[in-house]
């Protein structure tokens, strides 16, 4: 621990709300429930489970675990110790996640057994210990973290840490490369879900979450785990996700609150054609992606919510700007930078200085502030490109107006450059969106010996639409500058998705860009 004598642990989050609403539900997993204090109860067995094997403050230590009650005993456990939490990827392979534990320094991984056949494999091929959770029985050669928890003495309470300490590494999902660790302090991570609960989200203690955000990404950690604990809210846990799943789990669960991202509430969408009740909800969240418009209005005609967006990154711990509670909210906006972080647009093309724009000038979003990650684990030079007169350069196109809302444009990285025009992808995705038969879509450019790049859109139809691509083409060229229009429109039966919902388009490239070549031989 840095000599200061200020501590801090996110910790503190699950033990202050044990305390003061130990009565209260804290989890709900199907039919299991768990109070804040028993859920604490359990962290303390885990705790001194782990303490038992050699895990010692500062010591890293992974979990592979998917959205169930052990996420939650495992990940407060970790931090209990003051080691640092490095959540897995629950659909990685077993190299991977070598990749992980030895990037990381690892010294235990925690996995759960449905998951031991890729974990297991990575672990020993890092020359990592791994235990179990969510085990039946006794694992062959495996022991169970919950027997140690009942062999050993629980701690009786957290190990304190300074503020700067780091918490967490969260790999980043690796567009370019290898995955770079994010290091999470836990003065940025205690400082987000404080500012989020204070004056950003409307998230009360009575209020019943859907946590179907991945636990192991950080919106899924922060904003339904550590953000809905430090208010005493439940947190309804789907530990697989799809549309039906999740819209009979609000509406079963009575939850007030949904985060997602733009896919599942596309999802929700889809599932509500089926499904005739609907849940009680008076507030929705949407990150990690871009919302169609289209989206946030057939959303509100159907379920009576508003979808309140906002922005952040891995990096950003997560959040960096939000539409505010208790301002109205701009649709098609990410809103205002939260309390204490300072967001702007600057220069896209200066890579070794940060030169901030005038307001409405379209450039590269620039973030700093108590989110800000420490750094990327062990990568020195990476977190010197990334992090830039104190800015954080997210590789986001956008703009900021006078009254400081931002709006996303487009991924640096994904702008198509057709004929010498910058063409934006997202803005291509909002006018297909408006389509009635499109549930959702998704446009990216592919390599042309003529133009550079030419664009072309994937399209996933609504449940029982029938319409041809050539349909679409003309509705997008009615709408859209002769350059901007996509040639070609594929009809899918679904858009290749990440773990955290997002729609992975460099794998579209990959596919599409292979057939062009084939097609042209």
């Amino acid at each position: 621990m840095n000599p200061t004598p200020q501590t801090m642990s996110v910790a503190a989050i699950l033990r202050e709300s044990a305390a003061r609403t130990p009565d209260s539900i804290a989890i709900a997993v199907g039919e299991e429930r768990l109070t804040y204090a028993e859920l604490w109860q359990q962290v303390c067995a885990y705790a001194g489970g782990l303490r038992s094997r050699g895990v010692r403050p500062g010591h890293a230590v992974a979990m592979l675990v998917p959205n169930v009650a052990d996420f939650p005993r495992v990940y407060y456990a970790i931090l209990s110790l003051g080691a640092v939490v490095v959540p897995v990827h629950a659909l990685l392979k077993a190299d991977e996640i070598e990749f992980v534990l030895r990037d990381s320094g690892a010294v235990i991984l925690v996995c759960a057994e449905p998951l031991l056949s890729q974990g297991a494999w990575g672990a020993v091929q890092a020359g990592v210990p791994v235990f179990s959770v969510m085990s039946p029985g006794p694992s062959e050669g495996i022991p169970q973290l919950e027997a140690l928890g009942d062999d050993a003495e629980p701690i009786e309470t957290y190990v304190p840490r300074a503020p700067s300490d780091i918490a967490t590494i969260l790999y980043t999902s690796g567009t370019t490369g290898r995955p770079k660790g994010a290091e999470g302090s836990h003065l940025a991570l205690v400082e987000q879900a404080n500012t989020l609960l204070l004056n950003t989200f409307d998230l009360r203690p009575s209020d019943t979450v859907l946590g179907c955000l991945p636990l192991f990404h950080t919106f899924g950690q922060t904003c339904a785990l550590n953000t809905s604990f430090r208010a005493g809210a439940r947190v309804v846990l789907l530990p697989k996700f799809s549309g039906e799943l999740a819209l009979r789990a609000l509406i079963d669960s009575e939850c007030t609150i949904m985060m997602g991202v733009p896919t599942m509430y596309i999802a929700l969408l889809e599932a509500a054609k089926t499904i005739e009740e609907r849940p009680r909800l008076r507030y929705a969240v949407s990150g990690g992606a871009s919302l169609p418009l289209a989206v946030i209005e057939r959303f509100k005609e159907v379920f009576g919510v508003e979808i309140y967006e906002g922005y952040g990154l891995t990096e950003t711990s997560p959040v960096a700007t939000f539409n505010h509670v208790g301002r109205e909210p701009r649709p098609g906006t990410i809103g205002q930078p939260i309390w204490g972080v300072d967001v702007d647009v600057a220069r896209s093309d200066l890579e070794e200085r940060i030169e901030l724009l005038a307001p409405d000038e379209l450039g590269e979003i620039v973030i700093r502030g108590h989110n800000l990650m420490t750094g990327y684990h062990g990568q020195p030079e990476e977190t010197e490109k990334a992090i830039v007169d104190g800015w954080f350069r997210t590789g986001d196109l956008g703009t900021k107006d006078a009254d400081g809302y931002l709006t996303i444009v487009d991924r640096k990285k994904d702008m198509i450059v057709r004929n010498g025009y910058n063409v934006y992808p997202r803005e291509v995705e909002e006018v297909l969106s408006r389509h009635p038969a499109v549930s959702s879509v998704a446009v990216f450019g592919v390599t042309h010996d003529t133009h550079g790049q030419e664009i072309m859109a994937c399209v996933v139809l609504a449940a029982d639409s029938d319409v041809e691509p050539d349909v679409l083409l003309e509705f997008a060229k009615e709408k859209l500058a002769a350059y901007k229009y996509p040639r070609r429109i594929e009809l899918v039966e679904a858009l290749p998705l990440g773990a955290s919902g997002k729609v992975l388009k460099r794998e579209l490239v990959a596919q599409y860009e292979v057939r062009e070549t084939a097609d042209s031989l």
